[in-house]
């Protein structure tokens, strides 16, 4: 990611009107914060990673290697779930406005195509169907917060 590409990303999240985003790839990590007050100040914190040398002591790969093993088993109840994702950047509501009811609750059946959420994305509400059939099982995201692109929103049970 070069300069030109973090300042679009500075110009587009102030637009947005969100209070942080983050942007993390193999080799790259990106935070922009924002203060909600309506001031212009944007803090970008960038931080490089690079691949550890060969020689490292064995204790820390000892550590390391636990870590996978804990998530692996969280990670494993939640594998018959199909995730729904966010298609964009913007802000997660589950309601299409203050005084309307969310459009699903966790134990609602969803067909492909139902809407199950909103995302505002400079001033924009875009509507969010499911791609796929099932019962909503869980709700990753809490409401009125920021999500990024490809974020797991829902998790769905297909069967």
């Amino acid at each position: 990611m070069d300069i030109k590409d973090i300042q679009n990303l500075i110009k587009f999240v102030s637009k947005a009107e969100v209070s942080e985003v983050k942007y993390k790839t193999k080799d790259f990590e990106i935070t922009i914060k924002t203060p909600l007050a309506g001031s212009d100040t944007v803090y970008a914190q960038p931080a490089v990673y690079h691949a550890a040398p060969q020689s490292a002591a064995p204790a820390p790969v000892a550590a390391q290697a636990a870590a996978p093993a804990e998530k692996a088993e969280a990670v494993s109840d939640d594998s018959k779930y199909v995730a729904i994702k966010s298609p964009m950047i913007g802000t997660f509501y589950r309601k299409p406005s203050p005084d309307k009811d969310v459009f699903v609750n966790v134990g609602d059946e969803v067909s492909a195509g139902k809407v199950v959420c909103v995302i505002e994305a400079m001033k924009l509400f875009n509507q969010i169907d499911s791609e796929i059939s099932g019962k909503i099982v869980k709700i990753l995201v809490d409401d009125a917060t920021p999500v990024e692109y490809d974020q797991p929103l829902f998790l769905v049970d297909p069967s």
